[in-house]
């Protein structure tokens, strides 16, 4: 009976210093990078932001007025993003979630681009809109679908997505993203768009294209439709 006993406390002890370390990891990041500095003084960015003094919040800084007007959709790719992140609805801040309306044009695109830290659940309210996202290397899989007024489709966290209106006339969708700040990584606007401009010799040889195609790629202007 005592080493039963003993068995069970020695389990228990276990149990408990096991789900502690499952428990105790960082943070996800809430920013793309947080340089880490001995002075505080020194410091520009924290991990999310600064909390106000809970007997300071009033109910204003748990709203957000506006997503029922359209975004302007007159640009190259034909659509727009109205986020409502933690710098639009400071209330958001520590509760890993935010939302945004989409509107598109006839024939408009959300380019192909990447949420580093959420994922992405969107559901269409109006029109129809092809999506689709690929999966990671090695077998980068195409999963793609048209979707309806009140279809929902999900796109996993960090894989490139995007969003195309095919039809003539105009298409609205809402996303929620499992982050209070979740980035956007636009591929063309990050690979041919960035500054300063990645080599020209890398780019020639990571998409095996002759280097006029790469000039030519590297002086459009990319529209960043956030």
């Amino acid at each position: 009976m005592i080493m039963t006993r003993i068995h069970f406390l020695v389990a228990t002890a276990t149990l408990v210093f096991a789900f502690s370390l499952a428990y105790a990891s960082d943070p996800s990041p809430l920013r793309d990078f947080c340089v880490a500095i001995d002075d505080p003084k020194a410091g520009v960015f924290v991990n999310g932001k600064f909390c106000k003094d809970p007997k300071l919040a009033t109910a204003n800084d748990f709203f957000y007025s506006g997503l029922n007007i359209p975004g302007n959709t007159s640009n190259p790719v034909g659509s727009y993003v109205t986020p409502v992140t933690v710098s639009q609805l400071a209330g958001l801040n520590t509760l890993g979630i935010s939302l945004a309306r989409i509107d598109f044009a006839p024939y408009g695109l959300n380019p192909p681009h990447t949420h580093p830290r959420a994922t992405e659940i969107l559901v269409v309210l109006e029109g129809t809109l092809y999506v689709g996202f690929v999966t990671s290397n090695t077998d980068n899989k195409l999963f793609t679908k048209v979707l309806y007024p009140g279809d929902v489709f999900v796109f996993p966290e960090g894989l490139i997505h995007f969003q195309f209106n095919g039809g003539n006339s105009n298409a609205v969708a809402f996303a929620g993203l499992s982050s209070q700040n979740p980035g956007v990584v636009s591929i063309a606007n990050a690979v041919f768009g960035s500054k300063p401009p990645i080599s020209v010799d890398v780019l020639t040889k990571a998409f095996q294209v002759d280097k006029k195609v790469i000039d030519y790629l590297q002086a459009q202007f990319w529209w960043d439709n956030n």
